[in-house]
Protein backbone atom coordinates (compact mmCIF):
# COMPACT_ATOMS: atom_id res chain seq x y z
CA UNK A 1 0.00 0.00 0.00
CA UNK A 2 2.93 2.33 0.63
CA UNK A 3 3.75 2.19 -3.10
CA UNK A 4 0.67 4.29 -3.86
CA UNK A 5 2.26 7.38 -2.27
CA UNK A 6 4.70 9.79 -3.92
CA UNK A 7 8.31 9.90 -2.80
CA UNK A 8 7.89 13.00 -0.61
CA UNK A 9 4.76 11.49 0.95
CA UNK A 10 6.73 8.36 1.81
CA UNK A 11 9.43 10.49 3.43
CA UNK A 12 6.77 12.24 5.53
CA UNK A 13 5.22 8.91 6.57
CA UNK A 14 8.54 7.36 7.58
CA UNK A 15 9.57 10.54 9.38
CA UNK A 16 6.32 10.52 11.34
CA UNK A 17 6.80 6.86 12.25
CA UNK A 18 10.39 7.60 13.36
CA UNK A 19 9.30 10.51 15.58
CA UNK A 20 6.53 8.39 17.12
CA UNK A 21 8.86 5.48 17.83
CA UNK A 22 11.51 7.83 19.21
CA UNK A 23 9.19 9.28 21.83
CA UNK A 24 7.98 5.78 22.73
CA UNK A 25 11.42 4.18 23.06
CA UNK A 26 13.47 7.15 24.33
CA UNK A 27 12.59 6.64 28.04
CA UNK A 28 13.52 2.94 27.82
CA UNK A 29 16.80 3.71 26.06
CA UNK A 30 17.68 6.39 28.60
CA UNK A 31 16.74 4.09 31.48
CA UNK A 32 18.93 1.31 30.11
CA UNK A 33 21.88 3.69 29.68
CA UNK A 34 21.41 4.94 33.24
CA UNK A 35 21.65 1.35 34.47
CA UNK A 36 25.09 1.13 32.83
CA UNK A 37 26.51 4.34 34.37
CA UNK A 38 28.31 4.55 37.71
CA UNK A 39 26.25 6.37 40.31
CA UNK A 40 28.89 9.11 40.64
CA UNK A 41 28.55 10.05 36.97
CA UNK A 42 24.77 10.13 36.67
CA UNK A 43 24.45 13.83 37.43
CA UNK A 44 27.85 14.98 36.17
CA UNK A 45 28.13 18.08 34.01
CA UNK A 46 28.25 18.24 31.04
CA UNK A 47 25.67 15.54 30.45
CA UNK A 48 26.83 12.52 28.46
CA UNK A 49 24.12 10.51 26.74
CA UNK A 50 26.38 7.52 26.13
CA UNK A 51 27.81 6.19 29.42
CA UNK A 52 31.51 6.65 30.04
CA UNK A 53 33.08 3.65 31.72
CA UNK A 54 29.74 1.92 31.50
CA UNK A 55 29.32 -1.63 32.72
CA UNK A 56 26.71 -4.17 33.75
CA UNK A 57 27.81 -4.12 37.39
CA UNK A 58 24.43 -2.80 38.51
CA UNK A 59 22.76 -5.94 37.19
CA UNK A 60 24.92 -8.01 39.56
CA UNK A 61 24.91 -5.75 42.63
CA UNK A 62 21.12 -5.40 42.79
CA UNK A 63 20.85 -8.92 44.21
CA UNK A 64 23.04 -8.00 47.19
CA UNK A 65 21.56 -4.53 47.66
CA UNK A 66 18.03 -6.00 47.82
CA UNK A 67 18.34 -9.70 48.75
CA UNK A 68 14.59 -10.27 48.35
CA UNK A 69 14.50 -8.87 44.80
CA UNK A 70 14.04 -12.32 43.28
CA UNK A 71 11.10 -12.89 45.65
CA UNK A 72 9.51 -9.60 44.61
CA UNK A 73 9.76 -10.54 40.93
CA UNK A 74 8.28 -13.99 41.52
CA UNK A 75 5.50 -12.50 43.64
CA UNK A 76 4.59 -10.08 40.87
CA UNK A 77 4.46 -12.86 38.29
CA UNK A 78 2.46 -15.15 40.59
CA UNK A 79 -0.08 -12.47 41.49
CA UNK A 80 -0.52 -11.53 37.83
CA UNK A 81 -0.97 -15.15 36.74
CA UNK A 82 -3.42 -15.91 39.54
CA UNK A 83 -5.48 -12.78 38.85
CA UNK A 84 -5.46 -13.59 35.12
CA UNK A 85 -6.72 -17.13 35.67
CA UNK A 86 -9.39 -15.95 38.10
CA UNK A 87 -10.43 -13.19 35.73
CA UNK A 88 -10.68 -15.54 32.75
CA UNK A 89 -12.84 -17.96 34.71
CA UNK A 90 -15.38 -15.14 35.03
CA UNK A 91 -14.77 -13.31 31.74
CA UNK A 92 -15.20 -16.31 29.41
CA UNK A 93 -18.72 -17.43 30.48
CA UNK A 94 -19.87 -13.81 30.89
CA UNK A 95 -18.64 -12.80 27.43
CA UNK A 96 -20.21 -15.92 25.90
CA UNK A 97 -23.57 -15.25 27.55
CA UNK A 98 -23.57 -11.58 26.53
CA UNK A 99 -22.70 -12.48 22.94
CA UNK A 100 -25.27 -15.25 22.49
CA UNK A 101 -28.15 -14.90 24.93
CA UNK A 102 -30.81 -12.23 24.46
CA UNK A 103 -32.27 -10.99 27.74
CA UNK A 104 -33.77 -7.72 29.00
CA UNK A 105 -31.18 -5.20 30.18
CA UNK A 106 -28.25 -6.71 28.28
CA UNK A 107 -27.28 -3.33 26.82
CA UNK A 108 -27.46 -1.65 30.22
CA UNK A 109 -25.34 -4.41 31.73
CA UNK A 110 -22.69 -3.98 29.03
CA UNK A 111 -22.72 -0.24 29.62
CA UNK A 112 -22.25 -0.81 33.33
CA UNK A 113 -19.24 -3.03 32.68
CA UNK A 114 -17.75 -0.34 30.47
CA UNK A 115 -18.43 2.44 32.97
CA UNK A 116 -16.38 0.63 35.60
CA UNK A 117 -13.25 1.63 33.69
CA UNK A 118 -14.12 5.30 34.24
CA UNK A 119 -13.26 5.03 37.93
CA UNK A 120 -9.79 4.67 39.34
CA UNK A 121 -9.08 1.78 41.65
CA UNK A 122 -7.78 4.27 44.22
CA UNK A 123 -11.34 5.52 44.77
CA UNK A 124 -12.29 2.15 46.25
CA UNK A 125 -9.19 1.64 48.38
CA UNK A 126 -10.91 2.29 51.74
CA UNK A 127 -14.00 0.13 51.05
CA UNK A 128 -11.77 -2.62 49.70
CA UNK A 129 -9.54 -2.42 52.76
CA UNK A 130 -12.52 -2.79 55.07
CA UNK A 131 -13.79 -5.70 52.99
CA UNK A 132 -10.40 -7.46 53.01
CA UNK A 133 -10.09 -6.96 56.77
CA UNK A 134 -13.57 -8.39 57.39
CA UNK A 135 -12.65 -11.43 55.27
CA UNK A 136 -9.38 -11.85 57.15
CA UNK A 137 -7.19 -11.94 54.05
CA UNK A 138 -5.02 -8.87 54.65
CA UNK A 139 -1.29 -9.57 54.30
CA UNK A 140 -1.93 -12.46 51.93
CA UNK A 141 -1.72 -12.97 48.18
CA UNK A 142 -5.52 -13.02 47.97
CA UNK A 143 -5.68 -9.40 49.07
CA UNK A 144 -3.94 -8.43 45.81
CA UNK A 145 -5.28 -11.15 43.52
CA UNK A 146 -9.01 -10.55 44.11
CA UNK A 147 -9.04 -6.76 43.49
CA UNK A 148 -6.70 -7.19 40.55
CA UNK A 149 -9.03 -9.70 38.91
CA UNK A 150 -12.16 -7.69 39.70
CA UNK A 151 -10.99 -4.61 37.80
CA UNK A 152 -10.22 -6.72 34.73
CA UNK A 153 -13.77 -7.92 34.16
CA UNK A 154 -15.25 -4.92 32.35
CA UNK A 155 -12.66 -4.51 29.61
CA UNK A 156 -12.04 -8.25 29.39
CA UNK A 157 -15.72 -9.02 28.77
CA UNK A 158 -15.96 -6.36 26.06
CA UNK A 159 -12.81 -7.58 24.29
CA UNK A 160 -13.78 -11.25 24.31
CA UNK A 161 -17.43 -10.58 23.47
CA UNK A 162 -16.42 -8.74 20.28
CA UNK A 163 -14.37 -11.78 19.25
CA UNK A 164 -17.04 -14.35 20.12
CA UNK A 165 -19.65 -12.51 18.06
CA UNK A 166 -17.60 -13.32 14.94
CA UNK A 167 -17.97 -17.06 15.45
CA UNK A 168 -20.92 -18.30 13.34
CA UNK A 169 -23.97 -19.24 15.35
CA UNK A 170 -24.65 -22.06 12.89
CA UNK A 171 -21.93 -24.11 14.60
CA UNK A 172 -23.79 -23.94 17.89
CA UNK A 173 -27.14 -24.64 16.26
CA UNK A 174 -25.73 -27.79 14.68
CA UNK A 175 -24.42 -28.87 18.08
CA UNK A 176 -27.81 -28.18 19.68
CA UNK A 177 -29.44 -30.43 17.10
CA UNK A 178 -27.06 -33.20 18.14
CA UNK A 179 -28.08 -32.76 21.76
CA UNK A 180 -25.10 -30.80 23.08
CA UNK A 181 -25.55 -28.43 26.02
CA UNK A 182 -24.27 -24.90 26.52
CA UNK A 183 -21.29 -25.87 28.63
CA UNK A 184 -20.25 -28.60 26.21
CA UNK A 185 -20.50 -26.19 23.28
CA UNK A 186 -18.51 -23.53 25.12
CA UNK A 187 -15.79 -25.99 26.11
CA UNK A 188 -15.49 -28.05 22.92
CA UNK A 189 -16.52 -25.66 20.12
CA UNK A 190 -16.33 -22.01 21.15
CA UNK A 191 -13.11 -21.96 23.16
CA UNK A 192 -10.97 -23.76 20.53
CA UNK A 193 -12.18 -21.30 17.89
CA UNK A 194 -11.76 -18.30 20.20
CA UNK A 195 -8.19 -19.19 21.16
CA UNK A 196 -6.56 -16.01 19.75
CA UNK A 197 -9.19 -13.82 21.38
CA UNK A 198 -8.77 -15.53 24.74
CA UNK A 199 -5.00 -15.10 24.44
CA UNK A 200 -5.39 -11.37 23.83
CA UNK A 201 -7.61 -11.02 26.89
CA UNK A 202 -5.21 -13.11 28.97
CA UNK A 203 -2.25 -10.96 27.97
CA UNK A 204 -4.24 -7.80 28.67
CA UNK A 205 -5.13 -9.13 32.13
CA UNK A 206 -1.58 -10.20 32.92
CA UNK A 207 0.04 -6.94 31.82
CA UNK A 208 -2.59 -4.82 33.57
CA UNK A 209 -2.21 -6.59 36.91
CA UNK A 210 1.60 -6.70 36.63
CA UNK A 211 1.73 -2.95 36.05
CA UNK A 212 -0.88 -1.90 38.61
CA UNK A 213 0.02 -3.87 41.74
CA UNK A 214 1.56 -0.96 43.62
CA UNK A 215 -1.50 0.61 45.27
CA UNK A 216 -3.10 -2.67 46.29
CA UNK A 217 0.14 -4.16 47.61
CA UNK A 218 1.03 -1.04 49.59
CA UNK A 219 -2.45 -0.79 51.13
CA UNK A 220 -3.45 -4.40 51.74
CA UNK A 221 -0.05 -5.81 52.62
CA UNK A 222 2.66 -5.06 55.15
CA UNK A 223 4.65 -8.28 54.86
CA UNK A 224 7.75 -8.07 52.65
CA UNK A 225 7.52 -11.72 51.60
CA UNK A 226 4.24 -10.99 49.78
CA UNK A 227 5.32 -7.75 48.11
CA UNK A 228 5.51 -7.54 44.28
CA UNK A 229 8.31 -5.88 42.34
CA UNK A 230 6.60 -2.48 42.12
CA UNK A 231 6.82 -2.12 45.91
CA UNK A 232 10.17 -3.87 46.21
CA UNK A 233 11.80 -1.21 44.04
CA UNK A 234 11.40 1.21 46.93
CA UNK A 235 14.29 -0.58 48.63
CA UNK A 236 16.66 1.29 46.29
CA UNK A 237 15.53 4.62 47.75
CA UNK A 238 17.91 5.38 50.60
CA UNK A 239 17.76 8.18 53.16
CA UNK A 240 20.71 10.03 51.67
CA UNK A 241 20.58 9.10 48.00
CA UNK A 242 18.80 6.96 45.45
CA UNK A 243 20.68 4.20 43.63
CA UNK A 244 19.26 5.19 40.25
CA UNK A 245 21.52 2.89 38.25
CA UNK A 246 20.53 -0.15 40.33
CA UNK A 247 16.90 0.96 40.33
CA UNK A 248 16.87 1.04 36.53
CA UNK A 249 18.68 -2.30 36.36
CA UNK A 250 16.14 -3.90 38.69
CA UNK A 251 13.29 -2.42 36.64
CA UNK A 252 14.63 -3.95 33.42
CA UNK A 253 15.17 -7.30 35.13
CA UNK A 254 11.59 -7.15 36.37
CA UNK A 255 10.06 -6.45 32.96
CA UNK A 256 12.24 -9.04 31.21
CA UNK A 257 9.85 -12.00 31.83
CA UNK A 258 6.88 -10.02 30.48
CA UNK A 259 8.89 -8.86 27.47
CA UNK A 260 10.01 -12.40 26.65
CA UNK A 261 6.43 -13.70 26.81
CA UNK A 262 5.21 -10.82 24.65
CA UNK A 263 7.88 -11.44 21.98
CA UNK A 264 7.01 -15.14 21.69
CA UNK A 265 3.25 -14.52 21.62
CA UNK A 266 3.32 -11.40 19.45
CA UNK A 267 2.09 -13.20 16.34
CA UNK A 268 -0.95 -14.58 18.13
CA UNK A 269 -1.67 -11.26 19.82
CA UNK A 270 -1.74 -9.38 16.53
CA UNK A 271 -4.03 -12.01 15.02
CA UNK A 272 -6.40 -11.80 17.96
CA UNK A 273 -6.45 -7.99 18.08
CA UNK A 274 -7.25 -7.59 14.38
CA UNK A 275 -9.73 -10.46 14.17
CA UNK A 276 -12.67 -8.36 15.33
CA UNK A 277 -11.77 -5.26 13.32
CA UNK A 278 -13.95 -6.14 10.29
CA UNK A 279 -17.52 -7.37 10.50
CA UNK A 280 -18.23 -10.07 7.97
Amino acid sequence: MIDKFRWYEKIGIYFGIFVFLFFITAPFIEGFLVSLKPLSLLFSSPYHFWPENGSFNSYFTIWTTVPLLWRYILNGIFISLAATVLGLLLIIPAAYALSRVEFPGRGALLGMFLSVNMFSGAVLIIPLYRLMRSMGILNTYLAMIIPGAAFLLGTGIWLLRAYLMRIPKELEEAAFVDGAGRLYILRRIILPLAGPGVLVVAMYCFLTVYAQQFVYALTFNSQSEYMPLSVGLFAFFGRQEVAWNELMAASFVGIAPVLIVFVFLQRYLVAGLTAGAVKE
